[in-house]
């Protein structure tokens, strides 16, 4: 009997050890999500026992969620559940940038709800970084660094064809309403480029602007650059502008040397015409000297034949003779007097 009572207390405290150590297992498991509950219901948040041991079997980390309720209720963010904190969590949201851009922004009066800023950590942005920007405006340097011509300023040139050199200061905010879906900084500094090179374009001359360079701010505001954007331009300010090279004489000076050569060109071409037409006319010069030379060797047969057939009689004949004679005489006798005309003085 005593062997049995015995056997009986040792399989008794063999059965209490074993429940002592599952129930320190488990306790130990269990601490953790104990005191993350704890934590919660003192801050006057109750999230249940059971929700934050779901969270670990969803593997969805229970400190982080329970920190941003806690977070967003104190801020008095009550809207914000924490179904759609694990919602996000889920879908591959940073949730507790999330809920420091809400507390943000409503302590700076800026509308923004939890689908709005869901939506933005989703596509990318950085939400809290827009919301500081929306209360803190950020300067945007244009060009951007390796931007421009000569890679650190926007190149324009006036009516006048002088260049001119500057850089521009564009002061924005966060567009919350736009921030998804928005053109980012890069299409604003473009835009602003485009604006500042149109804007000294349409000056008469380089000193217009010189004189007034916030006419260039002025034009570029007017344009609605903004628009489409994901920020609000609030002021355009020109940190820098110089005088550079004057295109239009350059332009000038090559446009007259086109001029130049085209004429040379063009003078060339009447030169070679004039040649050709030159050869062209001593051509037929020879070829009516030899058309005058065989019919003056026709001559003589014809004169034969008309003596022959009594067409011409010999006293006929020669007075043409005579005639050609005396022809000949006068013109050595013009040709004499000529020469002497052009050399009054005498030959040496």
């Amino acid at each position: 009997m005593l062997g049995m009572l015995a056997q009986l207390s040792l399989e008794f405290y063999v059965l209490i050890i074993i429940l002592a150590i599952v129930v320190i297992v488990i306790l130990g498991i269990v601490g953790k999500f104990i005191s993350l509950w704890f934590q919660a219901f003192v801050s006057g948040t109750p999230i249940s026992l059971f929700n934050i041991i779901g969270m670990s079997l969803r593997k969805i980390p229970p400190r982080v969620i329970v920190n941003a309720r806690i977070n967003s209720y104190k801020a008095g963010l009550k809207q914000i559940e924490v179904n759609d904190l694990e919602t996000h969590f889920l879908a591959g949201g940073r949730v507790l940038e999330v809920v420091r851009s809400m507390i943000a922004a409503d302590k700076a009066n800026i509308p923004l709800t939890w689908k709005q800023a869901t939506a933005i950590d989703l596509a990318g942005r950085d939400i809290l970084d827009a919301v500081r920007t929306s209360v803190n405006p950020k300067v945007i340097d244009c060009p951007g660094k390796g931007g421009g011509a000569q890679g650190d300023v926007i190149i324009g040139v006036a009516k006048n064809g002088i260049q001119l050199l500057c850089r521009a200061r564009v002061t924005v905010r966060t567009n919350i309403s736009q921030l998804v879906g928005g053109a980012t900084e890069e299409t604003i500094i473009a835009r602003v480029g485009e604006g500042i090179v149109n804007a000294i374009g349409t000056a008469d001359t380089h000193l217009d602007v010189l004189g007034n360079p916030q006419r260039i701010s002025q034009l570029v505001l007017d344009k609605g650059l903004d628009s489409q954007t994901a920020f609000e331009i609030l002021s355009i300010d020109i940190a820098y502008i110089n005088i550079g090279e004057n295109i239009g004489a350059r332009l000038q000076a090559d446009q007259a040397e086109s001029n130049m050569r085209m004429a040379k060109a063009k003078a060339e071409e009447r030169r070679a015409m004039a040649v050709a037409r030159e050869r062209e006319m001593f051509s037929n010069v020879a070829e009516k000297r030899a058309l005058f030379v065989e019919a003056e060797a026709k001559i003589p047969l014809a004169v034969a034949d008309a003596l022959r057939s009594g067409n011409l009689g010999y006293m006929d004949y020669l007075r043409f003779k005579n005639v050609q004679a005396d022809t000949s005489m006068r013109e050595a006798i013009a040709g004499t007097e000529e020469e002497e005309q052009d050399d009054p003085q005498g030959s040496s």
